[in-house]
């Protein structure tokens, strides 16, 4: 344990945005503690990789973000390893359609779930180690918490409370720790004819004209964390200028 290195908890950190943004942190001298689901292969794949460029700077955390006894245990798995913790970034999300009139309770529970009840309960558990560190959080939310998604509502609806959980803690934790939130744009290439996944929506309805990185992302998460200690409450759009289009 090195009390000079920042420590961070990333959930879903195995692969995509999640690995994007354990690679950025790590780079700029964080030891992680990275959390997956189903991912190991990608999990031990970027720990090692990681470890590489400097040991003993990575653990893993296999947990169900839907059994809610895993949630204060992933806090006290990192801090019993590292002996404090400095950031949380709350990357973990599902995701898929439900369109109105076929959508079902599980499907509720799943999403809310990973995209709100997880992010809450996680930051409970991690504020008296970031209030001892003055650290921060970051959550990752989405365009879609303002904008409704068709056949997506469940989810648009859970992105919308991580919105709001990020505005009210910011509030509960201040002055001590910082609360903010990234809503990424599109971001990931996928089958989902509403978004921009064209060429020609891109250009329709994204002022930039192409589709934005994983590094977009995880750059816009270290600055919340370290580039800017002033900023809190905030949910930052990384979309290209998306947002700005009906």
């Amino acid at each position: 344990m090195n009390p000079q290195r920042r420590i961070a908890l990333v959930t879903g950190g195995a692969r995509r945005i999640g690995a994007a943004i354990a690679r950025q942190l790590h780079a700029q001298g964080y030891d992680l503690a990275l959390h997956y689901r189903h991912s190991a292969q990608d999990a031990r794949a970027l720990a090692a990789e990681l470890e590489a460029a400097r040991a003993d700077s990575v653990l893993l955390l296999q947990a169900d973000l839907d059994a809610f006894d895993r949630l204060p245990e992933l806090v006290a798995a990192t801090v019993g390893r590292y002996g404090r913790l400095d950031a949380l970034v709350n990357n973990a999300s599902a995701y898929y359609a439900t369109p109105f009139g076929q959508a079902a309770p599980q499907q509720w529970d799943e999403l809310f779930a990973s995209n709100a009840r997880a992010p809450f309960f996680l930051s409970q558990a991690a504020a008296p180690h970031l209030r001892a560190s003055r650290g921060a959080i970051v959550s990752i939310t989405d365009i879609h918490a303002e904008r409704p998604l068709p056949n997506h509502s469940i989810y648009c609806m859970a992105k919308a409370a991580l919105v709001m959980m990020t505005k009210s803690l910011a509030r509960e934790l201040a002055p001590d720790v910082r609360v903010n939130a990234v809503a990424p744009g599109n971001i990931l290439w996928s089958d989902n004819p509403v978004k921009a996944e064209t060429a020609e929506v891109l250009r329709q309805r994204v002022p930039l004209q192409r589709q934005g990185q994983p590094e977009d992302i995880a750059s816009a998460v270290l600055w919340l964390l370290q580039g800017n200690d002033y900023v809190t409450g905030q949910v930052l759009a990384v979309d290209g200028g998306r947002s700005v289009f009906m």
